[in-house]
């Protein structure tokens, strides 16, 4: 059974919005780096069973790839309370994706949202 969720048009709002911490991993079955990434993602969604690990084929789901402006894939990007805070395209290393993962579980997800209302110009 594979522990990454496919996220379609269909279910994706439900996932990102249900969930506190989602990671997005766009892929194409065409795309080497995306295949070589695959086991990497994969490993790390078993390590990590608290969080929601998800792909998306940009294939099949080109409407959610235009949604982010997803130029290159692999791309991955990390969703806490419905803020990506993290995207990056490239077929991240064991070693960075691990680390990155840590990253983004020690982010204060409080500060983070002072930056953004900072960032929009209004205190909310």
């Amino acid at each position: 059974m594979s522990s990454t969720v496919e996220l379609t048009k269909e279910n994706f709002d439900e996932t990102v919005t249900g969930n506190e911490f989602v990671l997005i991993d766009f892929w194409a079955s065409w795309c080497g780096p995306c295949r070589q990434f695959a086991p990497v993602y994969e490993k790390a969604a078993e390590e990590n069973p608290d969080l929601v690990f998800g792909k998306v084929d940009t294939e099949a789901q080109p409407e959610l790839a235009q949604a982010f402006g997803i130029q290159s894939i692999p791309t991955l990007m990390i969703v806490r309370d419905q803020v990506a805070i993290f995207a990056q395209p490239g077929a991240l290393p064991e070693a960075a994706l691990t680390d990155v993962i840590g990253q983004a579980r020690r982010l204060d997800m409080d500060e983070v949202r002072k930056s953004i209302a900072a960032q929009e110009g209004g205190d909310r």
